[in-house]
This record gives C-alpha cells, structure tokens and sequence, in this order.
C-alpha cells in the first residue's frame, strides 16, 4: 500500500475546523446505516473535492475508518491536495480491470484516513462507474471502512453523481453562496430525487463571513477560541 502525505496547507481556521465538526456530528446523527456517502454540486468549482477532503479528515479524527473515493474521472483535482513521491494507480485502473483493488487504497499520514485517486481520465467515465466492478468495490470497501465518502462530478453538468448514488447511502450537494441560483439548485436536487438516494441535507460553501449579514454574526463566536490563549497567560 503506497503511503501518500497531506499537504501542510490543508490546516484550516478555527470557524471552518467547527463547521466541519458540526457536519460530521450531523452526517453521524443521520443513523449508522448512512456510511457511504456522495457528494456534488451543481457545478465545477464549487469546492466540492475541498469539502469531501475536510469531512473526511474529521471522520477519521472522531476515530473512524474513512475511505475517500475520488470518482470524478472526468476533471480530478484531488491528487493535488496531496504529496505523493510515485506513480499511484486509480480508480480507472481498478474499473478497467489494469489493477486489483489493494493497488490503488492509499495510506495517509492522517491516522484512519485512505485514498482511491481517480486515475487517468477514461473515454467512458459514466459507463465504469455504472459497472459491476464498482458495485464489487463499494461492497468490499463496506467490510474494512466504518465510512466512506465518494466524491463525485457535478450533476448539473454530467449524469455520473446519479449512476453512482444507487449504491450510496446518501448524497449530500454542495452548493457555492451567492454564485448558484435557488432554482438551479432545485433542478439538482430533482435529478437527485430521481435515483432514489437519500439527500441527505446541503452545504453551504465559501460564505464570506466578514459581511455584515446573517452568516457574518457567526463569525463573533470565533472569539471563543481566544480563552485557550488567556489561559496561558
């Protein structure tokens, strides 16, 4: 199993750290039947990969066994958010039959956090991913892995998110503030209706919380992390 590192820059401010607490809490509240998990947008860059890579993270800080997928075959950026000193085979490989499962699971430096990059890009991303062989994956990965966590392309630009979460458990949409319209973001949430799949609920992402607005209030609780400060002194 190749060991790949977790780029230093992945350390997160106090707010963010608590909002990804509060959505592993809530993904946990959902029942121990919701383990694997999707994730989407309406569109690319969205910060999907960043969200999937965070709640994952914090799962495996809780103390769990987490498995991220990278199932975007289409336009992977999750191999960037890591250090990795050889050449990793992927999931395309693995759907392809080039590679067995074991080759492509990645140990981190985050204790209890694995890796599936998704590999080269295939001419026919949707029909792998509808395939026997991911089924197989999925089913193997639910006897080692308490969660696991599918990062997938957007569904309001490609049907993949859609083949893949009919062995989901769940599927939760990420959606960028101010930037996706209420009712495209419906329109997504009808074609996931559609599958089947539970949606499990949504993020909000990159909300600019040094507006003076609703969001922007929260921002006063970050105060809170100061008392570890003026207990050392």
């Amino acid at each position: 199993m190749i060991n790949v590192k977790v780029r230093n820059n992945r350390k997160i401010d106090y707010l963010s750290d608590e909002a990804y607490k509060s959505l592993r809490t809530n993904l946990q509240f959902c029942g121990e039947d919701k383990r694997v998990i999707a994730l989407t947008s309406c569109t690319p860059n969205e910060g999907k990969s960043s969200v999937s890579m965070n709640l994952s993270i914090s799962l495996a800080e809780a103390g769990n066994k987490v498995l991220l997928i990278d199932a975007d075959l289409r336009k992977s950026v999750l191999i960037g958010r890591v250090r990795v000193e050889e050449n990793v085979k992927g999931l395309t490989h693995f759907l392809s039959k080039q590679a067995q499962l074991s080759d492509i699971v990645c140990s981190t430096d985050v204790p209890n956090f694995y890796l599936v990059f998704a590999g080269p890009v295939p001419p026919n991303p949707a029909e792998l991913l509808g395939s026997k062989y991911f089924k197989e994956m999925i089913s193997a990965a639910r006897k080692v892995y308490d969660y696991i966590i599918v990062d997938t392309p957007p569904l309001g630009s490609v049907i993949d998110c859609a083949v893949i979460s009919e062995v989901c458990d769940g599927t939760i949409m990420v959606i960028e503030s101010e930037t996706i319209s209420y009712r495209f973001a419906q329109e997504v949430k009808s074609q996931l209706e559609k599958t089947g799949c539970p949606i499990l609920g949504a993020v909000l992402n990159k909300v600019d919380i040094s507006k003076q607005s609703y969001y922007g209030k929260y921002g006063k609780y970050g105060q809170y992390a100061k008392y570890g400060e003026y207990g050392k002194k």
